[in-house]
């Protein structure tokens, strides 16, 4: 077994992805806390937690798994890789039996924002769920979400780690389903997952107060609208919203970070699930403030 993991990660290794120990047959990191740091080795010049001490070199590696049966965890942000975890329901009390499971939540997102189903490296988790492997895009730090993009969907990045193929736990063992090249992070998954725009610093843009005003006059009618919108059109609704307030955005006349919190309460409020509701925002002012024409000429 101490053999089996240690091939597992030194080829976690050889693809470029940074490996730390997890306990054995377990999912938790065996590394020490700050609590417990002797202050040598890795850590002379300080404590250095588990993502800054994960390694792709070859004689540490061998050194660390030649001792223990550790499991293998690879540490994602600094492996430069985005992780969608599809998850399993917890049937344990049988409370959510009958949730989705994260598989089909995401072939259902695939399907609604009108995007193929990645085919790109795949991991069977021990307890039957699917991890997707991308690469991350250069220039964007992303970070850690659950549940962003639908129940039962995490992803893992900088601040994350997933368990590597070939480990195992007490329900299973984890193994590659799909060697195929690991893609890069598809750009609606990007933009999806980007952390939300920080609002901008107000700046005095010398405009007419009714340019303001206006503004937030149709911000006004187009959240009442979404509010009263119902099914199937909520969703068609919220974007149409959206696209319709991109140009405000695009001219300076109201923060987009405004637009996206009465929006999204609007859309929240007749049922659609948050994480629906901050995709089609994205995706809609994103459009609407990419191809708004130069204020006079729209």
């Amino acid at each position: 077994m101490t053999e089996h993991l240690l091939n597992a990660a030194l080829d976690a290794a050889e693809h470029g992805w940074s490996v730390i120990p997890l306990r054995p047959g377990d999912k938790r990191p065996a590394l020490h806390g700050e609590a417990s740091c002797p202050g040598t080795g890795d850590c002379a010049g300080g404590h250095r937690k588990w993502e800054q001490r994960a390694t792709t070199d070859r004689d540490r590696i061998r050194t660390a798994w030649s001792a223990h049966p550790f499991n293998v965890g690879i540490a994602t942000g600094p492996s430069g890789l985005v992780v969608v975890d599809l998850d399993m329901p917890k049937t344990k009390h049988n409370s959510n039996a009958d949730t989705p499971c994260g598989v089909t939540t995401f072939k259902a997102l695939c399907e609604r924002t009108g995007h193929p189903v990645p085919t790109t490296r795949t991991v069977r988790t021990a307890s039957g769920g699917i991890h997707l492997y991308f690469t991350a895009p250069l220039g964007t730090r992303l970070t850690n979400t659950a549940g962003m993009l639908g129940p039962l969907i995490d992803t893992r990045a900088w601040g994350g780690y997933v368990v590597a193929p070939g480990s195992t736990v007490h329900s299973g063992a984890y193994a590659v389903e799909d060697a195929a090249p690991v893609l890069q992070l598809p750009d609606w998954l990007l933009n999806t997952l980007k952390p939300p725009q920080k609002p901008a610093k107000s700046v005095n843009l010398a405009l007419p107060d009714e340019v303001g005003r206006y503004a937030a006059a149709v911000l006004r009618k187009e959240q009442a609208a979404i509010r009263a919108a119902v099914k199937p059109n909520r969703e068609r609704t919220l974007f149409e919203a959206a696209r319709a307030m991109g140009r405000f955005v695009a001219w300076g006349d109201i923060p987009r970070h405004e637009v996206e919190q009465a929006f999204q309460g609007a859309a929240e409020s007749t049922g659609l699930p948050a994480y629906q509701c901050r995709a089609t925002l994205r995706s809609a002012l994103n459009w609407s403030i990419r191809t708004c024409k130069p204020r006079g000429t729209a």
